[in-house]
């Protein structure tokens, strides 16, 4: 399977961007650059490498370096744990459809089909609306809205895989359901649940952008990449370094996480081995 994955380039790659982004967003608050919150309007709208900026201030005189490694915490932070409440909503919906069938199965999908038939930024608006703004909402919001597609891909496993003949060895034995589901089918549904938790990271840091972007997200004076861009939005064709960095690391972020999501395919999917 490593050696299948590191045949994979482009997986390789995103692998050491986002080894790069979490090292820079973790240790930002270690390194030797200004306070993100600080208001400096003698260097309001500095270029870049001019005034100590790296890569220049924004509109209060603030150092976009600094602010863009701790909006990469928040992002970050945001993404792996709406990723975390993802999965594991997705997963244990998808195993309980997938084993037991009958009704519990057709229940549990029309309510996953009544969920996708909202597009998820109007859902994720309208909650946002009536939730107060914080780290904690924003996930929960963002997790409890995306499970739809992971439970979709457990459960066809959950079909595929709960007529083989080791699970019909392990119930002849006198095995319970719940045994069953948790020692010998969840583990092996890890090479889809892998994949999804990869692809699931992206879209929650796609999604936090969006709902940051149009104000219902992460609140001043905490930056995030996309109240980042919500502040910049106005001053893009006088200063467009404001916008266009914490752009490059939205999208270098969700590339890399859906590049890694392709390569964790490739490297465990049976058909390869």
């Amino acid at each position: 399977m490593l050696s299948r994955f590191v045949r994979h380039r482009p997986a390789v790659a995103s692998a050491v961007i986002i080894v790069f982004l979490g090292m820079g967003a973790g240790f930002a608050g270690r390194l030797r650059l200004p306070d993100p919150i600080q208001i400096q309007m003698t260097h309001k709208f500095a270029p870049p490498l001019s005034q100590g900026h790296v890569l220049g201030a924004d509109e209060l005189g603030r150092d976009v370096l600094s602010r863009l490694l701790h909006a990469g915490r928040i992002s970050l932070t945001v993404g792996v744990a709406a990723m975390l409440v993802t999965v594991t909503f997705g997963a244990l919906l998808g195993t309980l459809a997938g084993y037991f069938r009958g009704a519990t199965d057709a229940i549990l999908l029309r309510i996953t089909d009544a969920m996708l038939s909202f597009p998820p930024i109007f859902l994720l608006l309208a909650l946002a609306a009536f939730v107060p703004p914080s780290l904690a909402s924003m996930t929960l919001i963002i997790g409890v809205t995306s499970w739809m597609d992971v439970t979709r891909m457990v459960r066809g496993q959950m079909l595929a895989l709960r007529e083989r003949e080791f699970i019909q060895g392990v119930r002849g034995l006198g095995a319970s359901g719940g045994r069953i589901m948790l020692r010998h089918l969840l583990p092996n549904t890890v090479g889809i649940i892998a994949v999804a938790a990869t692809l699931s990271v992206a879209r929650a840091i796609l999604l936090e952008s969006y709902i940051s972007f149009l104000g219902y997200g992460i609140q001043p004076p905490l930056a995030s990449w996309g109240n980042m861009l919500n502040n910049a939005q106005s001053y893009f064709a006088s200063a467009p370094w404001v916008a266009v960095f914490p752009g490059i690391a939205i999208t270098l972020a969700v590339t890399s996480f859906n590049f890694l999501g392709d390569g964790l395919r490739d490297a465990l999917d049976p058909q390869l081995r």
